[in-house]
Formats: C-alpha cells, structure tokens, sequence
C-alpha cells in the first residue's frame, strides 16, 4: 500500500475517519444530555410534597431522555455499516446532531408550560425534523452496506419504520393544536417502536463490524515499514 493510501485509510493520529464521526458524535450527545438536566430545578422547599409541581418537568425529561437514547443507539447502530466517512455523510451527521440538539430547548419549554398546545406543537415539530435527517443519515449508511451485510428486504422495512414514525410525529403535532395531551401521547408511542433498534430480518451488525475492521489494514510505506 503506498503512503497515499495508507492515509486514506489511517488518520495520523491512528484513528480512521469513521472513527472520528463516532467520537465526535457521542461528544454532542454527552453535551445534549448535560444541558437538559441542567435544565431540572429542585423544589424550593424540604418536603417531598413539593415534587408534585415538578411533575411536567420530570415527565417531560423522562421521555426526551429515553428519546435521546433511542436516537444514540440507532446513530451507532447505522455507523456499523459505514466503512468511509464520506461527505454526504459527514453532512447528515452534522445535521442529524444539530435537529437532536434542540431536543432540550423543547423539552423545557414544555416543562414550563405544562404542556401548553404551542410547545407541544414545537416539541412534535422537533422529532419530525430529527426524522427527516436521519432517514439521509440512515440512507447514506445503509448505502455503503453490500447485500451480504444487509438484506434488500431488511433496508426496505428500514425505511419503512422510519416513515412511520415521521407520520406519526407529524400527526402529533397536529393534534396537538387541539390537544396537547393527545399529541404528545402519540410522541411517546413512538418509543415503543424504536424501544427494539433492530428491525425483523437484522442480525447482522457484528458481521458489519467485522467487515468494517478487515477493510482497514495496516498502514505501511512502499518499503512495507509501518507509518508511524
């Protein structure tokens, strides 16, 4: 392998370009995470009466925060199968993370309102968005998976679940213009569908792993000597 392609394939600090994308990525996600619980505010008095006005802020954090997990297991999941951060999917990424981002603006307006139609409205509004962008994320990872790592009929209910579920977001939001309630008890069915990330017919990430890992050899010279 010449230094050129050695390169392409080895980042000068040993780590490859998915690599990267997963240890930026699961940075961003540490940091959405700390700002909605920076976002909790104890109860001013020392009686445990006092945490039932807190209740649309614990319930409201519970579920984004379930959401948030949902959204990391399925990012890493996908990245399995990716074998070059290409910029397509480097650009998803980027827009993936910037959608799950405003989770936590959501999520406190919610909690301060008490679920108010509008917020709720916005809160729906954000996970339509996050979908969108992770049907290209999901896309463009599943792309750079050969059919022995992933079914045709395994990318297709893929996709399917994933188009679901931005109908269903889509529909809570617009109930609830007339029901807060409503519209946010259909954001939480949707918990239920990404609560197993695997889809029926996928087995295979250990396989992408595997594949992932013979696809980068050791770096080395014309002269055959390692790059260091």
């Amino acid at each position: 392998m010449t230094r050129r392609g050695a390169t392409e394939s080895l980042m000068t600090d040993g780590t490859t370009p998915t690599e990267r994308l997963v240890a930026f990525s699961d940075g961003v996600f540490a940091v959405i995470i700390t700002i909605m619980v920076l976002d909790l505010r104890p109860p001013g008095e020392a009686k445990l009466s006092a945490l039932l006005p807190v209740w649309p802020a614990a319930l409201s954090y519970a579920v984004s925060y379930l959401f948030i997990a949902i959204i990391w297991i399925n990012h890493h999941r996908l990245l399995l199968f990716a074998h070059d951060a290409t910029p397509a999917l480097v650009w998803w990424n980027f827009a993936h993370l910037f959608v799950t981002s405003l989770i936590p603006f959501s999520t406190a307006w919610i909690s301060a309102t008490k679920l108010a139609a509008g917020p709720v409205v916005a809160y729906a509004a954000v996970f339509v968005m996050v979908n969108i962008a992770f049907l290209g994320y999901q896309q463009e990872t599943l792309s750079q998976a050969s059919d022995g790592e992933l079914s045709p009929s395994t990318r297709r209910l893929t996709r399917v679940r994933a188009l679901i579920t931005l109908g269903i977001f889509a529909m809570a939001a617009c109930v609830a213009f007339w029901s807060p309630w409503a519209g946010f008890g259909l954001v939480c069915c949707v918990l239920l569908v990404y609560l197993r990330p695997r889809v029926p017919g996928e087995g295979l990430e250990r396989h992408a792993h595997r594949v992932h890992s013979k696809s980068i050899p050791s770096a080395k010279t014309d002269e055959g000597r390692e790059i260091p």
